[in-house]
């Protein structure tokens, strides 16, 4: 008997011999949208996830996920994509499989509650486009701010999904706040919203085995609607826990097939497959089937991918995370905001600090957009606080969470950091009591003014809405008013395969032809030494700019500049006299005529001035060149780790100089703007 007919033989016994179970378990897939947000920054294209499309549409998952969550920001910002041809394309290829989407309540896709007017608007097109299933999660839990989308769900005919975010107080379930009888409330709250089934969303990893076979019980006991179990990989436990939730009777599970499975994504789909071969709760799949798209996919896709996956880390668990609390997503935001700072270093003090922060700011559970508020501000006061000060640099979103704007914290804030917080906040010092939608302005009409023609429809101006900035500069490159960055553009294959090739060639020293290669000059003493990393290795090289050393025009800070916004003070290096003119003019023709005088721009010589403490992007300038400034009110607003710092002006004076725009990239330490 040839392999082939024994391999066919094992499919016909496999399906014969296997009964169809009254109770099977269902499954929602989340490869297309929360595996690869965990496992490569939702980089994830449209193009790479149709050719497994339709096949994945024959397995028979409750539903496939494959939207919200950053997949909107990360496409228009970073992918050049539009987040809405997304949907239409890939319901051309899903003809049976329902579409699920991760919705953060009044937060909508963003990193702050959106007005209702917008908050309707973008359920009612996301419906329109193909949606029919809403996860829908508050990261406070506070359902208040469902009270704008719901009715638009239900009205529309979509499933409403009510969500709770899991979190704890203790290594355990139990505790003052997070206990069984927390989670029974807001199950029973969800259930009298309408809600079409319960999730409980971990997106930690904390969930223990038993704890999750008492929760799930206890809730199938307590509300009527399907109870389904989300819960990331990151900790190791999800599948264990994922088990004893079935035990327990749970309806929905979310898994990944294996190849965007585990780490800090979530726990693969074929052990469980296999595991229930046969039982009550026989999910039905075919496992050849799920074989076939996973050669697909470790084939076609992932290589153009790999260079995003985190491959420092030989573990594929992190058992800080029962420690820390911080989910995959925020733990690498930490980590890349550090590097990108020169402060890795910083990362255990980090670490001791969040959950003090965490604490003082109420307890919140992390999750987007909490995790990124507490991360945030927990790096902020590692690196910018003093022994007498804390909190010495606010984010904007820490007020307000402070004020109330993204709803009421399990526990109080801290009183002290409260008043601190809001102290000159433009909304007020008394923190609200209301549903926070309530005291936001509508906001469609000033964003339709705003971007005028350059929004085509409604689903134009709901991506300039959510995202001003960076939605502003998609919609310019969509329509051909500016050119879209090489960065954007996906790679092929054949990229791939020549990028490793070259790589190859480096690695055994063979990218330069031997014949072409020149007479190694003489080193000057002027060379700089640097490691070169590639590929798991490194190499030492020296620098040698031909022509002599640069010239370099410098000016000391004036004692205004010390405190945060002031790049930090280093060791001062002599620098070799500059020769006595550029080499610019030395080569330049002589002539009779003199040159044109041009205007001097402004420089640090010319006053004080206001530095970018961290890497990010300039969301705003609240002041222009020419205003008077006092010390104290804002100048500029820039965004790290997708949460904005207002940078005060260091002294009282006048705007001499400002140094870039709204979207532009600037590194630590970049002068944003001088005040004279």
């Amino acid at each position: 008997m040839s392999d082939h007919t024994q391999v066919k033989q094992v499919e016909m016994n496999y399906k014969k011999d296997r009964p169809k179970t009254k109770n099977p378990l269902k499954i929602e897939d989340l490869s297309l949208r929360d595996g690869h947000q965990s496992l490569f920054a939702t980089r994830g294209r449209t193009e790479d996830m149709i050719p497994v499309a339709e096949k994945m549409d024959q397995i028979g998952f409750w539903a496939v996920e494959v939207w919200g969550g950053a997949t909107f920001d990360t496409m228009h910002r970073f992918l050049g994509e539009d987040p809405w041809e997304r949907l239409r394309t890939l319901k051309r290829y899903f003809k049976k499989t329902p579409f699920s989407m991760l919705l953060r309540g009044q937060n909508l896709v963003g990193y702050r509650n959106y007005a209702d007017d917008v908050a309707k608007l973008f359920v009612k097109k996301t419906v329109d486009n193909g949606m029919e299933i809403f996860r829908t999660f508050d990261a406070l839990n506070d359902y208040r701010n469902f009270e704008a989308v719901v009715p638009v769900i239900k009205e529309s005919g979509a499933h409403f999904q009510g969500c709770i975010c899991y979190s704890l107080t203790e290594p355990r379930l139990g505790g003052d706040v997070y206990n069984l009888d927390y989670y029974i409330k807001k199950a029973k709250e969800l259930e009298a919203m309408g809600a079409d089934s319960i999730c409980i969303k971990d997106m930690a990893g904390l969930i223990a085995p038993y704890d999750a076979y008492e929760l799930i019980k206890t809730l199938k006991a307590n509300v009527k609607p399907m109870i389904h179990l989300h819960s990331h990989f990151t900790s190791g436990m999800s599948p264990m826990s994922m088990m004893k939730a079935i035990e327990a009777g749970v309806d929905i599970i979310d898994t990944c097939l294996t190849p965007y499975a585990y780490r800090t994504s979530h726990a693969a789909l074929e052990p469980f497959v296999m595991s229930l071969l046969g039982t009550n709760r026989d999910t039905g799949f075919d496992i050849n089937a799920l074989a076939d798209i996973n050669e697909i996919l470790e084939r076609d896709v992932l290589p153009k991918y790999k260079h995003l996956l985190d491959d420092t880390k030989i573990s594929v668990i992190d058992i800080n995370v029962l420690l820390h609390q911080t989910p995959g997503g925020m733990l690498s935001n930490l980590v890349n905001q550090l590097k990108e700072m020169d402060a890795l270093d910083k990362i255990d003090e980090v670490y001791k600090e969040l959950p003090r922060v965490r604490k003082e700011l109420g307890q919140i559970p992390l999750v987007t957009p909490t995790s990124q508020i507490v991360g945030t501000q927990t790096v902020n006061n590692v690196l910018f606080d003093t022994p007498n000060e804390r909190y010495k640099m606010i984010t904007a979103q820490v007020k307000d969470l402070c004020y109330g704007l993204y709803g009421k914290t399990s526990v109080a804030i801290d009183p002290e950091v409260q008043k601190k917080a809001l102290k000159g906040y433009e909304r007020g010092e008394t923190p609200i009591t209301c549903r926070p939608a309530e005291v936001l302005a509508p906001e469609l009409e000033k964003a339709k003014k705003e971007i005028g023609d350059l929004a085509l429809d409604d689903e134009d101006l709901i991506i300039y809405a959510l995202f001003p900035v960076t939605g502003k500069k998609y919609l310019l490159q969509k329509y051909g008013k500016e050119k879209v960055p090489d960065a954007v553009k996906p790679i092929t294959l054949e990229d791939v395969a020549r990028q490793k090739e070259m790589i190859e060639k480096a690695k055994k020293g063979e990218l330069i032809e031997k014949s072409k290669i020149k007479e190694v000059p003489e080193k000057s003493g002027n060379v700089r030494t640097f490691n070169v990393f590639v590929d798991g290795d490194y190499f030492e090289v020296g620098v040698d700019e031909i022509g002599g050393p640069p010239v370099i025009t410098y000016a000391t800070p004036t004692p205004a500049v010390a405190g945060a916004f002031a790049a930090p003070a280093k060791p001062a290096s002599p620098l070799p006299p500059p020769p006595p003119k550029p080499r610019a003019a030395q080569a330049a023709p002589a002539t009779n005529k003199p040159a044109p005088a041009k205007a001097a721009e402004p420089s640090v010589a010319d006053g004080t001035p206001i530095k970018a403490p961290m890497p990010g992007m300039i969301i705003k300038y609240e002041k222009k060149v020419g205003d008077t400034v006092n010390e104290g009110e804002t100048v500029v607003v820039i965004e790290a780790m997708k949460m904005e710092n207002a940078l005060p002006a260091p002294v009282s004076g006048v705007i001499k100089a400002i140094n870039s725009k709204s979207g532009d990239s600037v590194a630590r330490g970049d002068v944003l703007a001088i005040i004279g």
